[in-house]
């Protein structure tokens, strides 16, 4: 799945995809984060990602889901 890269705010990587929904995640598997530093490095913001994630229950509330994101690769190069 495509999407933009918006922002890194309070906890949460704003992504926006094709159809115009945003879509917030909690977590991204360290290894992604390691190639990709969207905490830190601002050049990733508007750049297009194929993002691979998973929706994990929270198992401190199994009515709340998490959605983590494990792969991305940059195609705005």
């Amino acid at each position: 799945m495509e999407a933009v890269f918006k922002s890194y705010k309070n906890g949460y990587y704003t992504f926006m995809f094709e159809k115009g929904e945003d879509m917030a995640f909690e977590e991204i598997h360290p290894r992604a984060l390691k190639q990709f530093d969207l905490k830190n490095d601002k050049s990733f913001i508007d750049k297009t990602f194929k993002i691979t994630y998973v929706e994990v229950a929270d198992p401190a509330d199994d009515d709340i889901v998490i959605y983590r994101i494990e792969n991305l690769k940059l195609l705005d190069v």
